[in-house]
């Protein structure tokens, strides 16, 4: 079993950043990161290969950039230029053998962490 631990998030306004970071108890081959606002399904974010292959959904384009440090089994989500239709939790996501996408492919979730960006 993985254990992954999710830190950063918090209150911040519009046009500014923040960073998530998302450590997993042992290797795994993709890692990233899903989001449920109030009254939505969760969706993707972005996630990362191990191999360093990065996919980003649009609306995150340009803004949210994710790295991996495969020595710490962590990942992390650069989110600038902040909006408020980013407020949402923030899930980490990770898949053993596979891509995080779609959702039946992660074996494993955070505890998710809040980001909020009042309008």
């Amino acid at each position: 079993q993985v254990q992954l631990v999710e830190s950063g998030g918090g209150l911040v306004q519009a046009g500014g950043s923040l960073r998530l970071s998302c450590a997993a108890s042992s290797s795994i081959f993709s890692m990233g990161w899903y989001r449920q606002a109030p009254g939505k399904q969760r969706e993707l974010v972005t996630y990362i290969t191990k191999i360093g292959s990065t996919t980003y959904a649009d609306p995150v384009k340009g803004r949210f950039t994710i790295s991996r440090d495969n020595a710490k089994n962590t990942v992390y989500l650069q989110m600038n230029s902040l909006k408020p239709e980013d407020t949402a939790v923030y899930y980490c996501a990770a898949s053993r053998f596979g891509i995080v996408t779609p959702r039946s492919r992660v074996d494993y979730w955070g505890q998710g962490t809040q980001v909020t960006i009042p309008s």
